[in-house]
């Protein structure tokens, strides 16, 4: 992680919501959410708010040896939005703790402010990261939990 990236550094993001980012499409499988409102669904949102950061924060990474995952999400999703919408989403780092990055990021969808809140990431080397995938992996597999 370059040292260069620092509090106070801010970015944005687009992404245009697609039809499957809908409650009843996301969660087609689950009967109950086909009946839901044809609205972006929370959950594909945190995803999205999680993306605009790694965006952000990707000019500062020695990609794809270096990357970054999501530890702590805390938004609000206050208005709803259909697909095809575009939405826009800023951040800002607020906090460099070691290889602890915290972002405030909030989202509008051309109309409303749909989302903000706070996301927490840590940087990690892919190479060592995968390595405890696996041993974990093996460990459940031997465990007969995979």
């Amino acid at each position: 992680m370059s040292p260069d990236l620092q509090p106070g550094f801010r970015f944005d993001w687009s992404y245009t919501v697609p039809a499957r980012a809908s409650v009843p499409q996301l969660y087609h499988d689950t009967g109950f959410c086909l009946d839901m409102p044809d609205v972006l669904a929370t959950g594909y949102l945190v995803g999205m708010m999680e993306l605009a950061c790694v965006n952000g924060i990707m000019p500062f990474m020695d990609w794809p040896r270096e990357q970054s995952l999501g530890t702590m999400v805390r938004f609000s999703h206050f208005a709803p939005t259909p697909p095809g919408m575009t939405l826009r989403i800023e951040g800002e780092l607020l906090e460099v703790d070691g290889r602890r990055l915290l972002f405030r990021v909030q989202a509008w969808d051309g109309v409303d402010r749909i989302c903000e809140g706070t996301h927490e990431r840590h940087v990690i080397d892919r190479s060592r990261f995968n390595a405890k995938v696996a041993s974990k992996a093996a460990a459940a597999a031997e465990a007969g939990l995979a």
